[in-house]
Protein backbone atom coordinates (compact mmCIF):
# COMPACT_ATOMS: atom_id res chain seq x y z
CA UNK A 1 0.00 0.00 0.00
CA UNK A 2 2.77 2.37 0.68
CA UNK A 3 3.81 2.41 -2.68
CA UNK A 4 0.82 3.68 -3.94
CA UNK A 5 0.37 6.68 -1.30
CA UNK A 6 2.43 9.22 -3.83
CA UNK A 7 -0.03 8.81 -6.45
CA UNK A 8 -3.32 8.79 -3.89
CA UNK A 9 -1.57 11.90 -2.41
CA UNK A 10 -1.26 13.62 -5.20
CA UNK A 11 -4.93 13.04 -6.79
CA UNK A 12 -5.94 14.09 -3.38
CA UNK A 13 -4.22 17.42 -3.10
CA UNK A 14 -5.06 18.74 -6.80
CA UNK A 15 -8.86 18.02 -5.97
CA UNK A 16 -8.11 20.12 -2.43
CA UNK A 17 -6.59 22.53 -4.44
CA UNK A 18 -8.68 23.49 -6.84
CA UNK A 19 -11.78 23.31 -4.42
CA UNK A 20 -9.73 25.79 -1.67
CA UNK A 21 -9.33 28.21 -4.59
CA UNK A 22 -13.48 27.87 -5.63
CA UNK A 23 -14.72 27.49 -2.63
CA UNK A 24 -13.83 30.89 -1.10
CA UNK A 25 -15.46 33.09 -3.88
CA UNK A 26 -19.11 34.54 -4.00
CA UNK A 27 -21.67 34.37 -1.08
CA UNK A 28 -23.42 31.34 0.63
CA UNK A 29 -25.82 29.42 -1.57
CA UNK A 30 -29.50 29.12 -0.15
CA UNK A 31 -29.60 25.72 0.34
CA UNK A 32 -25.92 26.39 2.77
CA UNK A 33 -28.48 29.07 4.68
CA UNK A 34 -30.50 26.50 5.49
CA UNK A 35 -28.27 23.55 6.23
CA UNK A 36 -26.39 26.19 8.54
CA UNK A 37 -29.35 27.88 10.32
CA UNK A 38 -30.45 24.26 11.22
CA UNK A 39 -27.65 23.79 12.61
CA UNK A 40 -28.47 26.90 15.05
CA UNK A 41 -31.58 24.13 16.09
CA UNK A 42 -30.06 20.80 16.82
CA UNK A 43 -32.26 18.52 16.74
CA UNK A 44 -33.37 14.68 15.47
CA UNK A 45 -34.92 15.42 12.48
CA UNK A 46 -36.02 18.14 10.24
CA UNK A 47 -38.38 18.91 7.48
CA UNK A 48 -36.24 18.24 4.71
CA UNK A 49 -33.85 16.15 5.60
CA UNK A 50 -32.09 14.38 8.59
CA UNK A 51 -29.90 15.62 11.02
CA UNK A 52 -26.24 15.26 10.13
CA UNK A 53 -25.63 17.94 8.18
CA UNK A 54 -27.04 20.17 10.98
CA UNK A 55 -24.06 18.22 13.35
CA UNK A 56 -21.62 18.94 10.82
CA UNK A 57 -23.22 22.81 10.29
CA UNK A 58 -22.13 22.88 14.44
CA UNK A 59 -18.89 21.81 13.93
CA UNK A 60 -18.26 23.92 11.12
CA UNK A 61 -18.89 26.91 12.74
CA UNK A 62 -17.12 26.17 15.76
CA UNK A 63 -13.98 25.58 13.74
CA UNK A 64 -14.42 28.41 11.20
CA UNK A 65 -17.56 30.51 12.65
CA UNK A 66 -19.67 31.23 9.24
CA UNK A 67 -16.75 32.11 6.68
CA UNK A 68 -17.94 30.57 3.06
CA UNK A 69 -14.38 28.70 2.92
CA UNK A 70 -13.98 27.28 6.18
CA UNK A 71 -17.95 26.09 6.16
CA UNK A 72 -17.51 24.40 2.50
CA UNK A 73 -14.16 22.82 3.59
CA UNK A 74 -16.50 20.00 5.00
CA UNK A 75 -18.49 18.88 2.08
CA UNK A 76 -14.80 19.65 0.15
CA UNK A 77 -13.00 17.00 2.76
CA UNK A 78 -16.03 14.40 1.54
CA UNK A 79 -15.09 14.80 -1.78
CA UNK A 80 -11.49 14.28 -1.31
CA UNK A 81 -12.22 11.05 0.63
CA UNK A 82 -14.73 10.04 -2.22
CA UNK A 83 -11.32 9.89 -4.04
CA UNK A 84 -8.68 8.10 -2.15
CA UNK A 85 -11.72 5.12 -1.17
CA UNK A 86 -12.22 5.00 -4.87
CA UNK A 87 -8.22 4.64 -5.07
CA UNK A 88 -8.49 2.01 -2.78
CA UNK A 89 -11.20 -0.20 -4.08
CA UNK A 90 -8.97 0.03 -7.35
CA UNK A 91 -6.37 -1.44 -4.97
CA UNK A 92 -9.03 -3.91 -3.32
CA UNK A 93 -10.18 -5.13 -6.69
CA UNK A 94 -6.66 -6.65 -7.94
CA UNK A 95 -5.35 -2.68 -9.77
CA UNK A 96 -1.92 -1.98 -9.20
CA UNK A 97 -0.43 1.64 -9.56
CA UNK A 98 -2.05 2.55 -13.04
CA UNK A 99 -5.63 1.84 -12.03
CA UNK A 100 -5.07 3.42 -9.23
CA UNK A 101 -4.11 6.59 -11.36
CA UNK A 102 -6.94 5.75 -13.37
CA UNK A 103 -9.48 5.41 -10.64
CA UNK A 104 -8.47 9.12 -9.23
CA UNK A 105 -8.38 10.62 -12.58
CA UNK A 106 -11.88 9.54 -13.20
CA UNK A 107 -13.03 11.57 -9.92
CA UNK A 108 -11.18 14.56 -10.77
CA UNK A 109 -12.48 14.44 -14.37
CA UNK A 110 -16.06 13.58 -13.09
CA UNK A 111 -17.07 17.37 -13.58
CA UNK A 112 -20.77 17.80 -11.65
CA UNK A 113 -18.67 16.57 -8.93
CA UNK A 114 -17.09 19.78 -8.13
CA UNK A 115 -20.38 21.47 -7.73
CA UNK A 116 -21.08 18.50 -5.41
CA UNK A 117 -18.02 19.05 -2.68
CA UNK A 118 -18.09 22.36 -3.19
CA UNK A 119 -21.09 23.34 -1.36
CA UNK A 120 -22.29 22.66 2.13
CA UNK A 121 -25.16 19.98 1.39
CA UNK A 122 -26.27 16.55 2.47
CA UNK A 123 -25.08 15.16 -1.62
CA UNK A 124 -21.33 15.10 -0.58
CA UNK A 125 -22.07 13.43 2.84
CA UNK A 126 -24.12 10.95 0.83
CA UNK A 127 -21.95 10.20 -1.99
CA UNK A 128 -19.06 9.33 0.42
CA UNK A 129 -21.45 7.16 2.46
CA UNK A 130 -22.15 5.02 -0.55
CA UNK A 131 -18.67 4.85 -1.60
CA UNK A 132 -17.68 3.83 2.04
CA UNK A 133 -20.59 1.50 2.28
CA UNK A 134 -19.26 -0.29 -1.16
CA UNK A 135 -15.88 -0.28 -0.14
CA UNK A 136 -16.56 -2.17 3.56
CA UNK A 137 -18.40 -4.68 1.91
CA UNK A 138 -15.44 -5.29 -0.62
CA UNK A 139 -13.02 -5.31 2.10
CA UNK A 140 -15.57 -7.87 3.97
CA UNK A 141 -15.62 -10.45 0.37
CA UNK A 142 -11.65 -10.23 0.17
CA UNK A 143 -11.04 -10.66 3.80
CA UNK A 144 -14.12 -12.70 5.53
CA UNK A 145 -12.81 -10.38 8.27
CA UNK A 146 -16.78 -9.51 10.01
CA UNK A 147 -15.78 -6.16 11.33
CA UNK A 148 -16.30 -4.60 8.16
CA UNK A 149 -20.04 -5.96 8.26
CA UNK A 150 -20.34 -4.66 11.12
CA UNK A 151 -18.30 -0.91 9.87
CA UNK A 152 -20.84 -1.21 6.81
CA UNK A 153 -23.79 -1.23 9.49
CA UNK A 154 -22.57 2.26 10.92
CA UNK A 155 -21.28 3.23 7.21
CA UNK A 156 -25.38 2.91 6.40
CA UNK A 157 -26.51 3.91 9.79
CA UNK A 158 -24.79 7.66 9.11
CA UNK A 159 -25.95 7.57 5.28
CA UNK A 160 -29.52 7.11 6.65
CA UNK A 161 -28.83 10.10 9.34
CA UNK A 162 -27.67 12.27 6.28
CA UNK A 163 -29.77 11.47 3.05
CA UNK A 164 -32.98 9.19 2.78
CA UNK A 165 -31.55 7.90 -0.89
CA UNK A 166 -29.34 5.83 0.58
CA UNK A 167 -31.69 3.44 1.05
CA UNK A 168 -31.84 2.78 -2.27
CA UNK A 169 -28.83 1.97 -2.06
CA UNK A 170 -29.29 -0.25 0.21
CA UNK A 171 -31.96 -2.28 -1.59
CA UNK A 172 -29.55 -1.82 -4.59
CA UNK A 173 -26.90 -3.66 -2.70
CA UNK A 174 -28.95 -5.76 -0.78
CA UNK A 175 -30.61 -7.27 -3.97
CA UNK A 176 -27.04 -8.00 -5.40
CA UNK A 177 -26.15 -9.72 -2.49
CA UNK A 178 -28.24 -12.61 -3.68
CA UNK A 179 -26.21 -13.15 -6.37
CA UNK A 180 -22.90 -13.05 -3.89
CA UNK A 181 -22.38 -17.10 -3.36
CA UNK A 182 -25.82 -18.06 -3.46
CA UNK A 183 -27.02 -15.88 -1.09
CA UNK A 184 -24.79 -17.16 1.32
CA UNK A 185 -24.17 -13.75 3.20
CA UNK A 186 -27.91 -13.97 4.34
CA UNK A 187 -27.20 -16.97 6.50
CA UNK A 188 -24.72 -14.91 8.48
CA UNK A 189 -25.50 -13.48 12.18
CA UNK A 190 -23.15 -10.88 11.51
CA UNK A 191 -24.84 -9.30 8.49
CA UNK A 192 -27.76 -8.70 10.66
CA UNK A 193 -26.08 -7.35 13.48
CA UNK A 194 -24.71 -4.83 10.85
CA UNK A 195 -28.49 -3.99 10.08
CA UNK A 196 -29.57 -3.66 13.94
CA UNK A 197 -26.22 -1.16 14.10
CA UNK A 198 -27.80 0.70 11.22
CA UNK A 199 -31.42 0.62 13.12
CA UNK A 200 -30.37 2.07 16.17
CA UNK A 201 -28.28 4.74 14.94
CA UNK A 202 -31.24 5.73 12.37
CA UNK A 203 -33.84 4.84 15.80
CA UNK A 204 -33.38 8.59 17.11
CA UNK A 205 -34.53 10.40 13.62
CA UNK A 206 -37.56 7.22 12.98
CA UNK A 207 -38.93 8.79 16.28
CA UNK A 208 -38.23 12.05 15.93
CA UNK A 209 -40.39 11.61 12.11
CA UNK A 210 -43.18 9.94 14.43
CA UNK A 211 -43.52 12.34 16.68
CA UNK A 212 -43.78 14.90 13.75
CA UNK A 213 -46.21 12.74 11.63
CA UNK A 214 -44.34 11.97 9.22
CA UNK A 215 -43.01 15.25 7.59
CA UNK A 216 -40.53 13.35 5.47
CA UNK A 217 -44.04 12.28 3.03
CA UNK A 218 -45.02 15.39 3.14
CA UNK A 219 -42.28 16.60 1.86
CA UNK A 220 -42.24 14.01 -1.26
CA UNK A 221 -44.97 14.70 -2.09
CA UNK A 222 -44.64 18.68 -2.80
CA UNK A 223 -40.72 17.53 -4.04
CA UNK A 224 -42.82 15.66 -6.74
CA UNK A 225 -45.17 17.73 -7.47
CA UNK A 226 -43.07 21.04 -7.85
CA UNK A 227 -39.68 19.40 -9.29
CA UNK A 228 -39.66 15.71 -10.21
CA UNK A 229 -43.17 15.52 -12.10
CA UNK A 230 -41.42 18.40 -14.52
CA UNK A 231 -38.54 15.83 -15.56
CA UNK A 232 -39.17 14.31 -18.73
CA UNK A 233 -39.38 10.28 -19.39
CA UNK A 234 -35.55 10.45 -20.40
CA UNK A 235 -34.09 13.37 -18.61
CA UNK A 236 -32.87 11.13 -16.26
CA UNK A 237 -31.19 8.80 -18.20
CA UNK A 238 -29.94 11.61 -20.97
CA UNK A 239 -28.05 13.39 -18.18
CA UNK A 240 -25.87 10.68 -17.24
CA UNK A 241 -24.93 11.08 -20.80
CA UNK A 242 -23.56 14.28 -20.77
CA UNK A 243 -20.31 13.29 -19.44
CA UNK A 244 -19.19 10.90 -22.32
CA UNK A 245 -15.13 10.05 -21.30
CA UNK A 246 -16.88 8.93 -17.32
CA UNK A 247 -19.16 7.61 -18.52
CA UNK A 248 -16.75 5.39 -20.58
CA UNK A 249 -14.62 4.48 -17.61
CA UNK A 250 -17.72 3.76 -15.35
CA UNK A 251 -19.44 1.36 -18.40
CA UNK A 252 -16.56 -0.36 -18.57
CA UNK A 253 -16.32 -1.34 -14.76
CA UNK A 254 -20.46 -2.57 -15.07
CA UNK A 255 -19.35 -4.62 -18.29
CA UNK A 256 -16.15 -5.66 -15.72
CA UNK A 257 -18.28 -6.53 -12.87
CA UNK A 258 -20.10 -8.97 -14.69
CA UNK A 259 -17.73 -10.39 -17.39
CA UNK A 260 -14.12 -10.12 -16.64
CA UNK A 261 -12.92 -13.60 -14.96
CA UNK A 262 -11.42 -11.80 -11.68
CA UNK A 263 -13.66 -8.96 -10.98
CA UNK A 264 -16.95 -10.88 -12.06
CA UNK A 265 -17.10 -12.27 -8.34
CA UNK A 266 -17.83 -8.85 -7.43
CA UNK A 267 -21.03 -8.83 -9.81
CA UNK A 268 -22.99 -7.74 -6.68
CA UNK A 269 -21.86 -4.25 -7.30
CA UNK A 270 -23.01 -4.91 -11.05
CA UNK A 271 -26.82 -5.88 -10.29
CA UNK A 272 -27.03 -2.88 -7.51
CA UNK A 273 -25.65 0.01 -10.22
CA UNK A 274 -28.40 -1.26 -12.80
CA UNK A 275 -31.05 -1.63 -10.24
CA UNK A 276 -30.49 1.56 -8.57
CA UNK A 277 -30.59 3.25 -12.09
CA UNK A 278 -33.07 1.98 -12.99
CA UNK A 279 -35.46 2.73 -9.72
CA UNK A 280 -34.33 6.20 -9.82
CA UNK A 281 -35.23 6.38 -13.44
CA UNK A 282 -38.76 4.93 -13.00
CA UNK A 283 -39.13 7.31 -9.93
CA UNK A 284 -37.88 10.51 -11.97
CA UNK A 285 -35.41 11.22 -9.12
CA UNK A 286 -32.67 13.95 -9.92
CA UNK A 287 -29.65 13.00 -11.99
CA UNK A 288 -27.42 13.82 -9.38
CA UNK A 289 -28.72 11.12 -6.92
CA UNK A 290 -27.19 8.51 -9.17
CA UNK A 291 -24.23 10.05 -9.31
CA UNK A 292 -22.97 8.36 -6.17
CA UNK A 293 -22.86 4.93 -7.58
CA UNK A 294 -19.85 6.32 -9.79
CA UNK A 295 -16.59 6.25 -7.94
CA UNK A 296 -17.24 1.97 -7.34
CA UNK A 297 -18.14 2.13 -11.43
CA UNK A 298 -14.73 4.17 -11.90
CA UNK A 299 -12.53 1.88 -9.92
CA UNK A 300 -13.52 -1.31 -11.71
CA UNK A 301 -13.35 0.23 -15.20
CA UNK A 302 -10.09 1.65 -13.85
CA UNK A 303 -8.45 -1.87 -13.21
CA UNK A 304 -10.14 -3.28 -16.40
CA UNK A 305 -8.36 -1.40 -18.37
CA UNK A 306 -5.00 -1.52 -16.87
CA UNK A 307 -5.27 -5.50 -17.58
CA UNK A 308 -6.28 -4.78 -21.26
CA UNK A 309 -3.40 -2.65 -21.40
CA UNK A 310 -0.90 -4.49 -19.54
CA UNK A 311 1.47 -4.54 -22.24
CA UNK A 312 1.44 -1.00 -23.05
CA UNK A 313 1.36 0.65 -20.16
CA UNK A 314 2.05 4.00 -20.81
CA UNK A 315 -1.59 4.20 -22.37
CA UNK A 316 -2.69 4.83 -19.40
CA UNK A 317 -1.18 7.60 -18.93
CA UNK A 318 -2.95 8.97 -22.02
CA UNK A 319 -6.43 8.09 -21.32
CA UNK A 320 -5.73 9.33 -17.46
CA UNK A 321 -5.27 12.70 -19.77
CA UNK A 322 -7.60 12.47 -22.22
CA UNK A 323 -9.85 12.10 -19.20
CA UNK A 324 -8.85 15.16 -17.31
CA UNK A 325 -7.86 18.03 -19.93
CA UNK A 326 -11.28 18.11 -21.99
CA UNK A 327 -12.78 19.34 -18.92
CA UNK A 328 -10.70 21.90 -17.87
CA UNK A 329 -12.32 25.12 -19.60
CA UNK A 330 -15.55 23.63 -17.94
CA UNK A 331 -14.39 23.93 -14.45
CA UNK A 332 -15.40 27.58 -13.94
CA UNK A 333 -18.89 26.38 -14.54
CA UNK A 334 -19.15 23.54 -12.05
CA UNK A 335 -16.82 25.90 -9.28
CA UNK A 336 -16.26 29.35 -8.43
CA UNK A 337 -12.75 29.16 -9.58
CA UNK A 338 -13.03 32.75 -11.23
CA UNK A 339 -14.47 35.94 -9.76
CA UNK A 340 -17.58 36.71 -10.91
CA UNK A 341 -16.52 39.89 -13.16
CA UNK A 342 -14.07 37.40 -14.59
CA UNK A 343 -16.59 34.75 -14.93
CA UNK A 344 -19.25 36.81 -16.89
CA UNK A 345 -16.91 37.61 -19.26
CA UNK A 346 -15.02 34.41 -19.95
CA UNK A 347 -18.94 33.17 -20.05
CA UNK A 348 -19.78 35.82 -22.75
CA UNK A 349 -22.51 36.90 -20.84
CA UNK A 350 -24.47 40.06 -21.89
CA UNK A 351 -26.24 42.49 -19.07
CA UNK A 352 -29.89 42.61 -20.23
CA UNK A 353 -31.93 45.97 -20.57
CA UNK A 354 -33.10 45.64 -17.04
CA UNK A 355 -29.87 45.44 -15.83
CA UNK A 356 -29.57 41.93 -14.97
CA UNK A 357 -26.92 38.91 -15.83
CA UNK A 358 -28.87 35.60 -16.14
CA UNK A 359 -26.18 33.24 -14.09
CA UNK A 360 -26.72 29.74 -13.49
CA UNK A 361 -29.36 28.99 -10.81
CA UNK A 362 -26.67 27.56 -8.49
CA UNK A 363 -24.31 30.45 -8.71
CA UNK A 364 -27.36 33.41 -8.68
CA UNK A 365 -28.48 31.81 -5.79
CA UNK A 366 -25.58 32.64 -3.92
CA UNK A 367 -25.94 36.63 -4.91
CA UNK A 368 -28.22 39.19 -3.58
CA UNK A 369 -28.27 38.31 0.35
CA UNK A 370 -25.79 40.56 1.86
CA UNK A 371 -27.82 43.47 0.01
CA UNK A 372 -30.96 42.15 1.56
CA UNK A 373 -29.10 42.39 5.34
CA UNK A 374 -27.93 45.51 4.86
CA UNK A 375 -31.60 47.21 4.00
CA UNK A 376 -33.36 44.99 6.80
CA UNK A 377 -30.69 46.00 9.29
CA UNK A 378 -30.74 49.97 8.51
CA UNK A 379 -34.81 49.23 9.21
CA UNK A 380 -34.41 47.72 11.95
CA UNK A 381 -31.88 50.22 13.32
CA UNK A 382 -33.55 52.89 12.87
CA UNK A 383 -36.78 51.78 15.11
CA UNK A 384 -36.50 53.32 18.41
CA UNK A 385 -35.78 51.01 21.35
CA UNK A 386 -39.09 49.46 22.69
CA UNK A 387 -40.33 49.02 18.78
CA UNK A 388 -37.09 46.91 18.34
CA UNK A 389 -38.05 44.77 21.67
CA UNK A 390 -41.85 43.84 19.63
CA UNK A 391 -40.33 43.93 16.63
CA UNK A 392 -40.32 40.15 14.16
CA UNK A 393 -38.70 39.77 11.36
CA UNK A 394 -40.83 37.86 8.76
CA UNK A 395 -39.32 36.22 5.99
CA UNK A 396 -41.07 34.60 3.18
CA UNK A 397 -38.98 31.47 1.85
CA UNK A 398 -36.27 29.57 4.00
CA UNK A 399 -32.84 31.62 2.29
CA UNK A 400 -34.27 35.22 2.98
CA UNK A 401 -34.87 33.41 6.72
CA UNK A 402 -31.38 31.79 6.32
CA UNK A 403 -29.71 34.47 5.35
CA UNK A 404 -31.04 36.42 8.50
CA UNK A 405 -30.58 33.55 10.93
CA UNK A 406 -26.60 33.32 9.79
CA UNK A 407 -25.55 36.51 7.95
CA UNK A 408 -27.92 38.58 10.44
CA UNK A 409 -25.75 37.41 13.45
CA UNK A 410 -22.88 39.84 12.12
CA UNK A 411 -24.97 42.88 12.60
CA UNK A 412 -27.08 41.89 15.43
CA UNK A 413 -29.97 41.29 14.06
CA UNK A 414 -32.77 39.08 15.75
CA UNK A 415 -33.56 35.79 14.34
CA UNK A 416 -36.34 35.61 11.82
CA UNK A 417 -39.76 33.89 11.50
CA UNK A 418 -40.62 32.02 8.95
CA UNK A 419 -43.40 29.35 7.82
CA UNK A 420 -41.34 27.84 5.06
CA UNK A 421 -39.77 24.63 5.68
CA UNK A 422 -38.09 23.03 9.40
CA UNK A 423 -38.25 27.09 10.15
CA UNK A 424 -41.69 26.34 11.18
CA UNK A 425 -40.37 24.70 13.44
CA UNK A 426 -38.74 27.61 15.68
CA UNK A 427 -42.03 29.34 16.26
CA UNK A 428 -42.48 32.82 16.00
CA UNK A 429 -40.34 34.03 19.08
CA UNK A 430 -41.84 35.66 22.02
CA UNK A 431 -43.15 38.63 20.50
CA UNK A 432 -46.45 39.11 18.78
CA UNK A 433 -45.03 41.17 16.24
CA UNK A 434 -46.60 44.69 17.22
CA UNK A 435 -43.74 45.30 15.02
CA UNK A 436 -42.74 43.88 12.08
CA UNK A 437 -40.21 43.88 8.88
CA UNK A 438 -41.24 41.88 6.41
CA UNK A 439 -39.39 40.67 3.79
CA UNK A 440 -40.06 39.04 0.38
CA UNK A 441 -43.81 38.90 1.07
CA UNK A 442 -45.79 40.58 -1.28
CA UNK A 443 -48.48 43.17 -0.49
CA UNK A 444 -51.51 41.15 -0.71
CA UNK A 445 -49.85 38.90 2.10
CA UNK A 446 -48.83 42.08 3.91
CA UNK A 447 -52.11 43.44 3.90
CA UNK A 448 -53.59 40.30 5.54
CA UNK A 449 -51.65 40.53 8.10
CA UNK A 450 -51.03 43.93 9.21
CA UNK A 451 -53.34 47.20 9.85
CA UNK A 452 -50.58 49.51 8.99
CA UNK A 453 -47.89 48.58 6.16
CA UNK A 454 -44.92 50.72 4.75
CA UNK A 455 -43.11 49.89 1.48
CA UNK A 456 -39.38 50.80 2.73
CA UNK A 457 -37.74 49.46 -0.95
CA UNK A 458 -37.76 47.26 -3.31
CA UNK A 459 -34.34 45.20 -3.55
CA UNK A 460 -32.59 44.54 -6.87
CA UNK A 461 -29.77 42.76 -8.26
CA UNK A 462 -28.32 41.96 -11.57
CA UNK A 463 -26.48 38.67 -10.08
CA UNK A 464 -29.92 37.00 -8.38
CA UNK A 465 -31.66 34.61 -9.04
CA UNK A 466 -35.25 36.03 -10.42
CA UNK A 467 -36.84 35.13 -6.87
CA UNK A 468 -34.51 37.26 -4.96
CA UNK A 469 -34.96 40.11 -7.54
CA UNK A 470 -37.06 42.43 -7.28
CA UNK A 471 -37.76 41.84 -3.36
CA UNK A 472 -39.92 44.23 -1.11
CA UNK A 473 -38.91 45.39 2.47
CA UNK A 474 -42.21 46.49 4.20
CA UNK A 475 -42.14 48.47 7.80
CA UNK A 476 -45.42 46.73 9.42
CA UNK A 477 -47.10 47.45 12.56
CA UNK A 478 -50.79 46.77 14.45
CA UNK A 479 -51.25 43.20 13.27
CA UNK A 480 -54.68 41.89 12.05
CA UNK A 481 -53.98 38.42 13.63
CA UNK A 482 -51.93 36.69 16.40
CA UNK A 483 -49.40 34.94 14.67
CA UNK A 484 -48.62 32.63 17.50
CA UNK A 485 -52.41 31.20 17.27
CA UNK A 486 -52.17 30.67 13.76
CA UNK A 487 -49.01 29.45 13.42
CA UNK A 488 -49.94 25.89 14.29
CA UNK A 489 -52.40 25.64 11.29
CA UNK A 490 -49.48 26.64 8.58
CA UNK A 491 -47.55 23.02 9.21
CA UNK A 492 -49.41 21.86 6.31
CA UNK A 493 -48.52 24.58 4.37
CA UNK A 494 -44.56 24.69 5.19
CA UNK A 495 -43.60 23.52 1.56
CA UNK A 496 -46.72 25.44 -0.33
Amino acid sequence: MRKYLPVITILALIKLSIHLIGNRNYGFHRDELLHLSVSEHLDWGYFEFPPFIAFIGKIAHFSFGYSVSGIRFFSTLAGVGILVICCLIAKELGGKIKAILLAGVSVLAFVPFYRNHMLFQPVAFDQFFWTLGFYFLIKYFNTRNVKFLLLLGVSAGFGLMNKYTILVWGLGVVVGLLFYEKGKLFKNKWFYLSGIITFLIVLPNLIWQINHHFPLLLHLQKLKESQLDENGRFDFAIEQLKHPFTLTISLIGLFAYFFDKDLKKYKTFGIAALLIFFSMWIMQSKAYYFFAIYPVLFAAGAVKIEKLLQNKPRWNYAIASVLFLPIIPFLPHAIAILPIETYVSYSGLEMKKNGRIQLTDDYADMFGWEEQLKLVDSVYQSLPAKDKDNCVIWAKNYGEAGAIEIIGKKYGLPNPICSNGSFWLWGTGKTIGQVCISIGNEKEVVERVFAHYKLVKIIKHKYAIEEENNIPVYLCRNPKINLQQKWKSLEMHVFD
